[in-house]
């Protein structure tokens, strides 16, 4: 009993210092060989990186060989020099599949840590290449287990995590302007259609729901503006009127020779001047719209994000 008990205490310590070694050295060369396929390609283009790959993939076909050494009486495939080469080309392809891996999902802006992390990390696909070889249920039910929680992150948590955080850099980016991110209650049988956020305006479009069955369009825009008060155009157009009333507000009407009129409304909003216009939406409608007018909220900016019906110009 203590013999089988001290010969699987002996195997557990040999699995042990083989993935060990397996992790140190891959750990270290494959980042000293990416680095160098960084410089070389730098210097002579793709082409110069072909005789390094030549000359590192052989070396760490080799280094993972004397790996291999520790444990050849307890995995067969490392039981003899030809075999155990055999098993270190097996590992390095499967490994070096693995680190492809993470580095596309490293360049789709998933998050691997710090650099000490990233390093850390380029060992581990190897490592687990080597432990499904080891003929230890635990060991290998441990390489299962580390290999779907890379597939599990890589393509799955990670990019959710990677989006949420493009989202609220998108957030943060309109929320800097957030004196003019103003929207008011569309008029009815109305919608936002389009947003877009420039340096110094935020255009908001109003069109039908029944867009192509139904005509008509609403425009909000505000702007900032160091003047005190709405002032009409001079000289105003023959078929214009304009008027600026009691409180500040601006009423301007432009008739066409088609008989069709367009309303605008201008009054001063906090810092911003804030002006509606429309053709179909009679002056009591874009006055509602302006009387209802509020700071763009999260619920309503995420939704816009979403149906990607807001954009910044900056």
């Amino acid at each position: 009993m203590t013999s089988g008990r001290g010969t699987t205490s002996g195997r557990g310590a040999l699995t042990a210092l083989h993935l060990f070694l397996v992790w140190a050295m891959t750990a270290t060369a494959v980042p000293a060989l990416g680095f160098g396929l960084v410089v070389a390609a730098w210097g002579g283009g793709a082409g110069a990186t072909v005789p390094v790959l030549a000359l590192a993939a052989p070396l760490l076909v080799g280094l993972l060989a004397v790996a291999g050494l520790p444990v050849k009486d307890v995995v067969p495939q490392c039981g003899s020099v030809p075999r155990r080469l055999g098993w270190a080309v097996l590992v390095f392809v499967l490994g070096t599949l693995g680190v492809l891996s993470g580095l596309a999902a490293y360049g789709g802006d998933v998050g691997l840590g710090s650099a000490g992390t990233r390093i850390a990390l380029t060992g581990v696909p190897y490592t687990v290449a080597a432990a499904f070889f080891v003929p230890g249920r635990w060991v290998r039910a441990g390489a299962l287990v580390v290999l779907a929680a890379g597939v599990v992150y890589g393509g799955f948590v990670g990019p959710a995590q990677s989006r949420e955080r493009q989202h609220e850099a998108e957030v943060a980016r309109y929320r800097e302007k957030a004196e003019l991110l103003y929207l008011g209650a569309a008029p009815p049988g109305m919608h936002v259609s389009r947003a877009e956020l420039g340096p110094a305006t935020f255009v908001v479009d109003y069109r039908p729901v029944r867009e192509g069955y139904e005509t008509g369009y609403a425009g909000l825009v505000v702007r900032f503006s160091d003047t005190p008060e709405p002032r009409c155009p001079e000289p105003v157009g023959k078929s214009v009127t304009c008027a600026v009333d009691a409180h500040g507000e601006m009423v301007m009407v432009r008739g066409f020779p088609d008989g069709t009129r367009e309303v605008t409304l201008v009054r001063r909003h906090g810092k911003a001047e804030v002006s509606v216009a429309g053709q179909s939406v009679g002056e009591s409608g874009l006055r509602h719209l302006l009387d209802t007018l509020h700071p763009l909220s999260d619920t309503e900016l995420g939704e816009l994000m979403r149906e990607k019906e807001i954009d910044h110009g900056f």
